[in-house]
């Protein structure tokens, strides 16, 4: 589920980590790379757990409308299907998944009335009482305007930001990742969640490896960084902008299957969002000279299809 832009920032923090904390080694910098990995994995099953509370208060609101004296047109038809489906039972009656959200706390996390309050304000939308009067109405289509409501509601956007640090780091990823999710159910695969883990490839062979190489060459890097910046004191340069080049020049150098221009844009489109407004002409700027020197020396090899030159 997660990209190799998202793996680029984990390292980056870990690396701006450990050049502000002198007293962080780096086999701990290390474990907190793989916590964050950790953390975005939980966040998907964090939003997953979200929205099987928020649909399951369905069956007390069905249980309302049968009380009532006078029932509305809807209340008579009413169904508590949005948490009845096949896909959300799916979710539901996982023992695995559920056994998660136990075990990293999710159950008693959150204050069941948010829950309350969220079904509450969809229950008045369009969508959902047209999904209450058609028989046929599309789970999945419901279950993914839930989860579009729920992103513009504050009381998600608090929830989250109160219990992942990496919420905003990491929504895009998860947003996608939880649409699939949603999108592969029913499944008989007990497990099915599990699928969504970070994938080695691009944690570990990718991200690791980024992180142990660019911190072994820190001096290296440093001495083919200096004849660049002329007019610079290397020691008054934004400390994020001397991770991101010395990041970009591993992964050009050690990585032949990431074409030389991906990597160049990616590192100044990271720029953009974590450093000053000025970095990213000067990181662009560093890295393509450096590239044009590292090429000419015949230090750059790249292969494979669709690479970039």
């Amino acid at each position: 589920m997660l990209s190799r832009r998202s793996v680029r920032i984990k390292v980056m923090q870990t690396l701006f980590a450990l050049n502000c904390d002198k007293e962080l080694t780096f086999e701990n910098a290390k474990k907190t790379y793989w916590k964050s990995i950790e953390r975005s994995y939980h966040l998907l099953l964090f939003n997953l757990f979200v929205l099987t509370e928020i649909t399951q208060v369905a069956l007390e609101d069905g249980k309302k409308r049968k009380s009532k004296h006078l029932p509305s047109d809807i209340d008579k038809i009413f169904t508590p299907k949005l948490f009845n489906n096949e896909l959300i039972q799916s979710l539901a009656n996982s023992i695995s998944l559920n056994k998660e959200y136990d075990r990293l706390g999710f159950t008693n996390s959150v204050d069941t009335d948010l829950f309350k309050k969220m079904y509450k304000a969809f229950s008045k939308k369009e969508e959902y009482g047209n999904y209450l009067k058609d028989e046929n109405g599309s789970h999945i289509d419901i279950l993914l305007e839930l989860y579009r409501f729920c992103r513009s509601n504050e009381i998600f956007t608090e929830i989250m930001e109160d219990g992942f640090v990496n919420w905003s780091d990491d929504k895009s990823l998860v947003i996608g990742a939880l649409k699939k999710c949603l999108k592969s159910l029913p499944s008989e695969d007990k497990d099915f969640y599990k699928s969504h883990y970070p994938d080695a490839e691009t944690v570990k062979e990718y991200g690791e490896a980024l992180l142990i190489n660019t911190n072994n060459d820190d001096e290296s890097l440093l001495e083919l960084i200096k004849p660049l910046l002329k007019n610079w004191d290397h020691d008054r340069l934004a400390v994020i902008d001397m991770i991101l080049i010395k990041m970009a020049i591993i992964e050009m150098l050690s990585f032949e299957t990431i074409p030389t221009k991906v990597t160049l844009n990616e590192y100044v489109e990271v720029s953009k969002m974590y450093s000053t407004p000025k970095s990213k002409d000067f990181i662009n700027g560093i890295l393509d000279k450096i590239l044009k020197d590292l090429t000419e020396d015949g230090k750059i090899v790249k292969k494979g299809r669709g690479l970039v030159e």
